[in-house]
């Protein structure tokens, strides 16, 4: 038998549905022992119902998984040996006004000390745009370690599809998230930004993009410098069959399960998009933007992880950016899970400052100025 005679192997669990994070070999172990801690570190738990179910039955499972996942961000080490003190950050609150007059609380994070302008970044948060509260310890040490390499970070509080108090479905985050970059361009004398990027992972990157993609349609693109997002979910195709997938966007079966799972995720598009009307509407799923609607935009730079379902999805964008003449960069963080280096701060430092300074170098190549 030669070498060419040898079957290649396909990774994770295309090449072995038993594989999970415990026995892939490509998983980093200080990231396994991490999730671990949580019960994570085996196959995702399949969630209790399916969108076919009810909305009923789906907005429970959904308030289950609001719940699960916060506890993980309530729980979670974040701290680290040489962390600036709490004082080094300046934080001020102020909130904008939706179109449907609904007020989005704006969180400002900025280097204390610093005078002068600085460029702004402002961060929307992930949660597949329907779980995850803005105000979380991961949420807020990450804008933290941002403001600290010399920006004014941005915390946006848009509307989840789901609540306690009701349901908030698409367009209404996104709503939230165009209404704070219009106010946040129209005050960037009185903030002294001097330059505004967009940033976010995965639901937060959905509406970064998203948020984009409507600045074009809308003529403001201009209050927008840079975009710069990890692990995008904006396919919306967790339920599509394997045949589709595989064709499309493997990553959803190879990784499927390693720490979160395409049945879970659908969930959360049954309750941001609950009649299935935007399906294919760029503006809920930037996986479906045409080149018409990617031609013009500002420089992007994309992350992906290599052990995560959504990995396909997000060089998907990348490439439909390169071949609409974007200019654009990306990156694919090998053995890390979805989000990995945002919410394992502890167990990932090297991979989490590396991240910080990753948008950190977007921001000042971008040689923009506007104060």
């Amino acid at each position: 038998m030669t070498a060419t005679d040898v079957p290649p192997t396909l990774p994770g669990r295309l090449g072995d549905p038993t594989l999970d994070l415990r026995t892939d070999p490509r998983a980093k172990p200080d990231l396994v022992a991490a999730l671990a801690a949580f019960g994570l570190d085996g196959p995702a738990a399949a969630p209790p119902v399916t969108r076919a179910d009810g909305p009923a039955a789906v907005s429970e499972a959904v308030g289950g998984l609001h719940d699960g996942f916060s506890a993980v961000y309530a729980a979670v080490p974040l701290d680290l040996p040489d962390d600036a003190p709490e004082d080094a950050v300046e934080v001020t609150e102020t909130s904008v006004v939706s179109p449907d007059g609904h007020l989005v609380p704006l969180r400002i994070y900025r280097p204390a000390g610093v005078d002068g302008p600085l460029p702004g970044v402002v961060y929307i948060h992930g949660g597949g745009m329907t779980i995850l509260d803005a105000d979380t310890r991961v949420h807020d040490r990450w804008c933290r370690d941002l403001a600290l390499t010399g920006v004014v970070a941005v915390r946006v509080a848009f509307r989840n599809a789901w609540t306690e108090l009701g349901p908030h479905p698409f367009p209404a985050g996104l709503d939230d998230c165009a209404a704070a970059v219009r106010w946040l361009d129209d005050q960037r004398g009185e903030l002294g930004l001097t330059r505004i990027v967009l940033q976010g992972e995965s639901g937060g990157a959905n509406l970064v993009l998203a948020t984009t993609l409507r600045a074009k349609r809308s003529g403001d693109l201009d209050a927008i410098d840079g975009v710069h997002v990890s692990v995008p979910y904006i396919s919306g195709g967790y339920a599509w069959d394997d045949a589709r997938k595989l064709l499309k966007l493997p990553s959803m079966i190879e990784n499927d399960g390693y720490f979160i799972n395409c049945a879970l995720m659908d969930l959360l598009v049954a309750a941001y998009d609950p009649h299935a009307r935007h399906t294919e509407d760029p503006l809920a799923w930037p996986y479906f933007a045409t080149p018409d609607d990617l031609v013009g935009l500002p420089p992007h730079m994309i992350t992906v992880n290599e052990l995560d379902p959504l990995r396909d999805e997000g060089l998907a964008y990348y490439r439909k950016l390169l071949a609409a003449g974007v200019p654009v960069a990306g990156r694919t963080n090998l053995g890390l899970t979805h989000g990995a280096e945002l919410i394992f701060r502890q167990a990932l430092p090297a991979e989490r400052r590396a991240a910080v300074a990753d948008i950190k170098a977007f921001v000042d190549g971008l040689h923009v100025e506007h104060i």
